[in-house]
């Protein structure tokens, strides 16, 4: 058996923009509970500088580098447990700063307060398992 090629790829192949909005940070998206320890991992698998932060909603919330989290993996007030959202870079967060809670007192009256972070399940109700997409 021999490979054929059945269609001819062009010497230069153009640059497509994924996004024309000037705010869209280029970079992995991860989500600001990931650990500091596997985040050093994805970023040296992917070969990349900067990971950008979302929080559970999807909207970014920030971005960490990978001096930031190499400085903070030898901090003597690192454990394993530590997470990106404990850690990024505030001046380089593009959709401004993360948000921040206000004590109950400081809060307008008609403020939402913010849902509780829950974990992840299944359809089973499996914790910390996520379901399968269909």
């Amino acid at each position: 058996m021999r490979p054929v090629q059945s269609q001819p790829r062009p010497a230069h192949v153009a640059t497509v923009r994924a996004s024309d909005d000037p705010t869209a940070a280029a970079g992995p998206q991860v989500w600001d509970a990931m650990t500091v320890e596997v985040a050093l991992s994805l970023m040296t698998a992917a070969g990349t500088r900067h990971l950008v932060i979302c929080d559970e909603d999807g909207r970014r919330t920030g971005q960490v580098t990978l001096a930031r989290l190499t400085h903070v993996s030898g901090s003597p007030g690192y454990t394993d447990r530590t997470r990106l959202r404990d850690v990024h870079d505030d001046s380089a967060a593009e959709a401004g700063p993360p948000a921040r809670h206000q004590p109950r007192e400081a809060r307008p009256p008609d403020a939402r307060v913010p849902a509780p972070r829950l974990p992840a399940a299944d359809e089973d109700g499996v914790r910390g398992a996520l379901a399968a997409s269909r």
